[in-house]
């Protein structure tokens, strides 16, 4: 196979900001082609959580979204900290968001959310048998309600097309595939 890898040559920050930074590079193609600039957006790493509890209901945040104008339905979740494992992140952001708690977390998958012009990585987890604790820690900004809906809900919801987080649809189903509610014919 061909050797498809750009040599960065120079990098430019054009956009420094709290939440994300961008830069502009000017990078070469292993022919020889130089593409310049070509943007790249720095945001953080994240984690989401599926959460199902005992009696097989799924956790989820309802919260408006912006930059969309719209409701959605997403998994819990958030921001990585500096140095902190994502799985940790996961855990904490589910008790942050909705106050359930669970022993058993495993990893599901990992993501490039949009590899063409971020550089961040998403991390996903999927915890079984949570139950309600301490109470919900919101972050400044945060607007959340916190919803339970059975598995057949749940399923409605995906029909519906209810569930718009693009890059959660992938490790949604392989949660699904993982606790059996769903097999692959």
């Amino acid at each position: 196979m061909r050797e498809l890898k750009w040599k960065k040559l120079a990098s430019e920050k054009v956009y420094i900001d709290r939440w994300f930074q961008a830069r502009a590079d000017t990078c070469e193609f292993p022919d020889g082609r130089i593409i310049t600039p070509y943007y790249v957006v720095e945001l953080p790493n994240w984690a989401n959580i599926f959460v199902v509890t005992s009696d097989e209901k799924v956790v989820l945040v309802r919260q408006y979204r912006y930059p969309v104008d719209q409701i959605t339905y997403e998994l819990p979740g958030g921001v990585i900290d500096k140095g902190e494992d994502p799985k940790m992140a996961a855990i904490r952001e589910m008790q942050e968001e909705t106050g359930f708690y669970s022993d058993e977390v495993s990893f599901l998958c990992q993501l490039c959310p949009n590899p063409a012009i971020n550089d961040n990585t998403a991390y996903f987890f999927l915890a079984k048998n949570a139950v309600l604790g301490e109470k919900k820690n919101f972050d400044e900004f945060e607007d959340i309600d916190v919803c339970l809906f059975s598995k057949e809900e749940f399923l409605q919801l995906l029909r519906e097309n209810k569930i718009q987080h693009g890059v959660q649809l992938g490790p949604v189903y392989e949660a699904l595939l993982q606790l059996n509610w769903i097999t692959i014919q």
